[in-house]
């Protein structure tokens, strides 16, 4: 079954959906979206540095996921405007991946398909990768859902209660570069914070609770992966896009029931 290229494009898919849903809440509810984004950003040139030195992509994207987000984790509160450093850090960790891309010679790399993704070219051990990668962020954020949340609502609340908000960052940090780290095949590290985020916001207006919000972000990502899939394969459009375009279309019909519902118990207040 697995020798089809389309199931294993299904199942890749199904597999950042699952693992990018729930940790996109959080950074839905922190805020993060920029953080995000740097991170992600940062893999173009873990991505260079393992074509370089013959590692694997993954294991490179990881570790400069890892040192981007730590190293914004360190910098914030320090006397630096948060979106300022963001963008600073973004945009030259993508610039300078580029520009490390262009000096490889003898390595055949096709950029855009690390930029947009590629997922119909996810092969069975890149499944493994992704299946690995996404059972690791569930098993972190089920062990540490309860003390995330708090550390979410009141870094004092988290204080109170015995429990150390800096450590439940480096909880999220950790997640965040594993899910940059698997996406990077999926949707490429220009669209990974829009699996993040999206699917997040678009099940926000509907849900009552942190985990029914994580539940229908799950559900919403997982369907933009397969729909996404399948209008890529029948109009012939880029794979990552599309199902970022199917997510967004998402968002934009739960927005509008989202105001329906507000405007009723406006008026029936």
């Amino acid at each position: 079954m697995l020798d089809d290229f389309m199931v294993r494009a299904a199942l890749a898919g199904l597999g950042v959906a699952l693992a990018a849903a729930p940790l996109g809440s959080f950074v839905v509810w922190r805020r993060m979206a920029y953080f995000g984004d740097a991170t992600a950003h940062a893999a173009i040139l873990g991505v260079a540095m393992a074509l370089a030195f013959s590692m694997s992509v993954f294991v490179g994207a990881l570790a400069m996921s890892l040192i981007m987000a730590t190293t914004v984790s360190t910098l914030s509160g320090r006397g630096f405007a948060m979106d300022t450093m963001l963008g600073v850090l973004a945009h030259s960790a993508l610039a300078f991946g580029l520009v490390a891309v262009s000096f490889l010679s003898g390595v055949r790399i096709d950029l855009m398909a690390y930029l947009f993704g590629d997922i119909l070219a996810v092969s069975q051990t890149d499944l493994l990768v992704i299946w690995s990668g996404t059972a690791l962020v569930l098993g972190l954020l089920a062990w540490r859902w309860q003390a995330l949340l708090t550390a979410t609502l009141s870094a004092d609340l988290a204080w109170s209660a015995g429990i150390d908000p800096r450590r439940e960052q480096l909880v999220l940090t950790l997640a965040l570069a594993v899910v940059v780290a698997v996406a990077i095949k999926v949707v490429g590290v220009l669209l990974i914070a829009a699996m993040l985020i999206v699917p997040a916001a678009a099940a926000r207006p509907l849900a009552a609770t942190p985990e029914r919000m994580a539940a229908m972000a799950t559900l919403i990502a997982a369907a933009s992966a397969l729909g996404g899939l399948r209008l890529s394969f029948h109009f012939d459009t880029p794979t990552g896009p599309t199902i970022v375009c199917v997510a967004a279309l998402i968002f934009g019909g739960t927005a509008l029931i989202g105001n329906g519902l507000r405007h009723r118990r406006q008026t029936s207040d």
